[in-house]
């Protein structure tokens, strides 16, 4: 394996360490014996220098090895998976410095005990290859892991948003019209927009737009769009140019992600975006309105939402980025989920969890999710109107749902709607709320009598609801049976420690 520089000198001066500690010599003492000053070798074991051959000889001579065994990378149990992880698209990819660490920072794993810490590496090596986890999908959890430190808001994209505004001296009282956007990307930022080119090839009819750059940018815009999606697009481009991040995805949805600094400027570009379209105080404003309405209005959150010209990813996306922060709901998630109609496939393909509620991720997970789940619910009824020849969309439904494994509970809003460039498959996007104390005080509307109220759980096989219970259960509960069984067998076995101590 070829290793990098800087992670060649983290090796080594791991090694180094494990030698001398091996030998029982302290660090003054190898440095004594070497002959290298105190200062040089605590650089060394650091990984902050790499010795120079004629050091490395006298390392070797007063360690009694040889100058190969210590400058090999082989032949070090323990260093081994630190090699591998060091040197692994993972952790070149990953972005530590979000989270105020570094790369090297791995070592102080292994600087007191580095044969457990070297199973601990190998083992989160074996993990990633027995799920098949890809790069991307660490680079995506720790964009998530970003945002939840952050509530899901941050200041200096809403004031890069607002900046933006003022400075073209838009209305902030209505999102800027589509005619609005389109001119600011051509006569500001000397884009191309071409709504026809990606209609002559089949294969990329699932991308809503393709960005071609040059000199003279062009943007390849889906003409299947609705004018809310262009709108967002639009904005996007707005907040890649505004914000001048260069590195980026070319296609709107991710056909291979290269970097971390794609993943993260995608995100911030399109924060921009909605923080543009739903300004802050004016949504702050009507939410506050709406939250005090003494029973749940389905079809004032519907009007609410159009007045925004907006979809219902984009809505309920924005709320979980204000909520938190300006309402103080922080005990919430946002999950999205697609449906081929007809079927009895659910897919997960997006979640920001910041409450205490186990989210399944879908990570090697064969199971079915809790039919009672709104998110599923309104898909399957969406998908029986779509039977019947009606074209009702988007459906809305709120709901409380009682996690039974964490005995809590949730206030649930979930929209419903067909998916423009996939036909036959609808999309479902829920918020959830915890009813404390907090949510309590904002909402007037949470204890609604006229709202459904459901047991639910994650999955039907780690459900303990009884069949004449759930009607709706999809799959046995074979998860539960198993962990009932195993509880059993546990108290059994203490029964029988006490009864022979008896």
């Amino acid at each position: 394996m070829e290793i990098s520089g800087r992670n060649l000198r983290l090796v080594m001066g791991l090694k180094l360490k494990q030698l001398r500690q091996k030998q029982g010599y302290s660090l003054k003492e190898l440095a004594e014996k070497s002959r290298i000053s105190l200062s040089y070798l605590s650089e060394i074991e650091k990984g902050k220098k790499y010795p120079t051959p004629e050091k490395a000889l006298q390392l070797a001579k007063a360690l009694n090895v040889s100058f190969d065994d210590l400058v090999s990378l082989k032949g070090s149990e323990e260093l081994d998976p630190l090699t591998a992880i060091l040197e692994s698209p993972f952790l070149k990819e990953f972005p530590f410095q979000l989270f105020g660490l570094h790369a090297r920072d791995i070592v102080g794993l292994v600087k007191e005990s580095p044969r457990k810490a070297g199973a601990l590496l190998r083992t989160l090596l074996d993990i990633g290859q027995s799920y098949d986890m890809r790069v991307e999908q660490f680079l995506f959890a720790a964009l998530r892991s970003y945002q939840k430190m952050h509530q899901n808001y941050f200041e200096d994209l809403e004031e890069a948003a607002e900046k933006f505004l003022k400075e073209h001296a838009w209305p902030e009282a209505s999102p800027p019209a589509l005619e609005t956007l389109q001119e600011t990307l051509i006569k500001e930022y000397g884009y191309a927009l071409d709504e026809t080119a990606l209609k002559n090839h089949t294969e990329l009819q699932g991308f809503r737009s393709v960005f071609v750059a040059g000199n003279a940018p062009k943007l390849l815009l889906n003409e299947k769009l609705l004018p809310a999606q262009k709108a967002f697009i639009l904005a996007r481009e707005l907040g890649y140019c505004h914000l001048k991040l260069t590195e980026r995805a070319l296609t709107s949805s991710w056909l291979k992600v290269e970097s971390f600094e794609q993943v993260l400027n995608n995100f911030q570009a399109s924060y921009f975006a909605g923080a543009l379209l739903l300004q802050r105080e004016v949504l702050h404003r009507d939410l506050q309105v709406f939250f005090q309405k003494p029973k749940w209005d389905g079809e004032a959150f519907l009007q609410l939402m159009a007045r925004y010209q907006a979809t219902p990813e984009m809505f309920l996306y924005r709320l979980s980025q204000l909520l938190p922060k300006r309402f103080d709901l922080k005990e919430m998630f946002y999950l999205r989920f697609n449906h081929e109609a007809g079927s009895e496939t659910f897919h997960l393909t997006k979640e920001l969890n910041m409450s205490r509620m186990l989210v399944p991720h879908g990570v090697g997970l064969n199971e079915h999710y809790c039919r009672r789940w709104l998110s599923i619910r309104i898909l399957q009824e969406l998908a029986e109107q779509q039977r019947r020849g009606e074209t009702h969309s988007p459906l809305i439904g709120a709901q409380r749902s009682h996690f039974i494994a964490e005995d809590v509970e949730y206030f649930i809003i979930s929209l419903a709607r067909p998916l423009v460039l996939s036909e036959g498959t609808n999309a479902s996007m829920t918020l959830g709320f915890l009813i404390n104390e907090d949510f309590k005080k904002t909402v007037r509307f949470w204890e609604d009598p006229a709202l459904p109220r459901f047991e639910v759980n994650e999955t039907c096989e780690r459900c303990s609801l009884a069949p004449e219970v759930c009607k709706e259960r999809a799959a046995p509960p074979l998860i539960h049976q198993r962990e009932r069984t195993q509880s059993r067998r546990e108290e059994a076995l203490q029964q029988l420690m006490h009864e022979l101590r008896g």
